[in-house]
C-alpha cells in the first residue's frame, strides 16, 4: 500500500514541475514586451551584441598601429588546450637594455574554448573580447589568427 501512495505522490510532483515550467514559457510567449531571442540572420544589420559576449580574442590597436603586448606569455601559459602561441624576441635598446617585442601572436581560434582566462590574466591588458561571431569556414587553417598587425609596436609606457 506505501508504494501506491508513493506513485501517485511522485506523478503529482512531476506534474506540478511540469505545470510550473509550462507557466513561465507561457508568460514570455504572450507578453510581447520581453522578447529575448533574436531574429537572426534576419537582422544581421542591426544586430548588436552584449557587452560581455565572448566572441574571439582580439588585441586593440590604438590609431598610430600600437598596442599593450610585451609578450610577457601569460596568456600562453593560461590557456589549457594552447590556442595562443607568442613568438619573440629580444632586442637590445639604444639605451643598452635588452627589451622583447613580439614577432608574432597567433590565436588558435579552432582550439579556443572562450574560457577567457587569457584576458583575465594578462597584466596588461592587452588582450580582449571582440563581438565577432560569425566563423563558418570550409578551411581550418582560416581560423588561425595573428593578433598583432603588421608593423605594429608596442605602446609607451607598458613595462614588462
Amino acid at each position: 500500500m506505501n508504494n501506491f501512495f508513493k506513485y501517485f505522490a511522485e506523478i503529482y510532483t512531476g506534474v506540478k514541475s511540469l505545470l510550473i515550467g509550462m507557466g513561465v514559457t507561457g508568460k514570455y510567449f504572450f507578453s510581447p514586451g520581453q522578447i529575448v531571442t533574436q531574429q537572426y540572420p534576419e537582422n544581421r544589420k542591426t544586430l548588436k551584441m552584449y557587452d560581455r559576449f565572448k566572441g574571439e580574442v582580439i588585441m586593440p590597436h590604438d590609431a598610430n598601429n600600437q598596442h599593450r603586448c610585451t609578450g610577457c606569455g601569460i596568456c600562453e601559459n593560461n590557456c589549457p588546450n594552447g590556442s595562443i602561441e607568442i613568438i619573440s624576441m629580444r632586442i637590445e635598446t639604444p639605451e643598452g637594455k635588452k627589451q622583447r617585442i613580439i614577432d608574432k601572436h597567433i590565436y588558435h581560434l579552432s582550439m579556443c574554448t572562450f574560457c577567457s582566462l587569457c584576458v583575465k590574466t594578462c597584466p596588461s591588458n592587452a588582450l580582449a573580447f571582440g563581438q565577432e561571431f560569425e566563423h563558418a569556414v570550409f578551411d581550418r587553417a582560416k581560423l588561425t589568427k595573428i593578433l598583432n598587425q603588421p608593423g605594429s609596436t608596442i605602446l609607451k609606457g607598458i613595462e614588462e
